[in-house]
């Protein structure tokens, strides 16, 4: 049996591995989850449930939730430590709706998350450095440290939302100008706004599923508020985006004083777009003064022993 040498063995398994990559690369997509049909037909359930509970209150004078429960557990802690007082502001609802998250069991979730990260760290932190690390400081500065993990952890699910947030919002943004040329579109060719929203959801879901969840949640309320303005209002709140209150500003002013849309739709799909253009320039223009610092330190070195060890290695075997 032939024993190839150490380089081609490296060579070879080096070979072998890029091959295997490459073929995880074009067959990724067939084994990728794709769960855009799940959530939108979860937003039909909503839909449902939006209609619903509309029509029980106008039938009732008392309102009806049909949302899922949270978890009896957050809502004990919830009960216990009266949180809910942190949620009087309603900056909270509008965070999580912006992220993504309805109902009353997400914020149950979040509000006793917040509680439960800070007391679990600090627990753990004190466990270890007390007990594990025994490190030989005072008493003070080692009663600091779980403190300042346990603030950590309070804070962790309000950056894990606003990370959230801020993916959602782009991609919100980079697919908007599309959905406006497809609203616009709808809108010339004679389908009602409820009827473009409706088919713009079911479109733009490819490009961007934030979108069209919030799209449909728009088409749903469209047909079951009372109050239409509410619909687009809610819409703004959801998205948190300067093209998206535009874009509501004139539907809103469309409803109430019966122009045109169209014109109004054209002009701001153009800005949209023109907003997009100027935001991948500026991501372009800054991109030289990043890539200095990883050519300086990984580029540059490779580059000079390339081309100085050929003549280190000759005059090595000079005389």
């Amino acid at each position: 049996m032939m024993i190839l040498p150490p380089m081609e063995t490296a060579i070879a398994a080096m070979a072998g591995l890029s091959g295997f990559l490459a073929l995880m690369v074009v067959f990724w997509p067939h084994f990728a989850r794709d769960d855009l049909e799940t959530r939108i037909r979860k937003l039909g359930q909503e839909k449902e449930e939006i209609r619903v509970r509309e029509r029980a209150r106008l039938n009732s004078p008392k309102e009806i939730s049909l949302r899922s429960e949270p978890r009896r557990i957050y809502r004990l802690i919830v009960d216990r430590f009266n949180l809910t007082r942190q949620t009087e502001d309603g900056a909270v609802v509008r965070q999580l709706r912006m992220a993504g998250y309805r109902g009353q069991g997400p914020l149950l979730t979040f509000l006793a998350s917040r509680l439960l990260a800070a007391i679990g760290l600090f627990v753990l932190s004190t466990l270890y450095v007390f007990f594990v690390l025994k490190l030989d400081l005072p008493l003070l500065t080692k009663s600091m440290i779980p403190v300042v993990v346990g603030g950590l952890g309070y804070f962790a699910p309000s950056i894990f939302l606003k990370n959230r947030i801020t993916k959602r919002q782009v991609s919100i943004r980079r697919a908007w100008p599309d959905a406006l040329d497809l609203l616009l579109i709808c809108v010339e060719a004679g389908m009602s706004v409820e009827g473009a929203f409706r088919k713009v959801s079911e479109e733009i879901g490819v490009q961007s599923r934030a979108l069209a969840e919030e799209l449909t949640l728009t088409t749903a309320e469209l047909s079951y508020l009372q109050d239409r303005r509410m619909a687009y209002e809610n819409l703004a709140q959801r998205t948190g985006l300067d093209g998206v209150r535009a874009t509501v500003t004139a539907l809103i002013q469309s409803e109430k004083y019966g122009t045109s849309i169209g014109q109004s739709l054209r002009v701001l799909a153009i800005e949209n777009r023109d907003t997009r253009m100027s935001e991948a320039e500026k991501k372009a223009a800054a991109l030289p003064p990043k890539l200095t610092v990883p050519m300086i330190l990984f580029f540059l070195p490779v580059l000079f022993a390339v081309i100085i060890t050929p003549a280190a290695i000759q005059l090595m075997d000079l005389p």
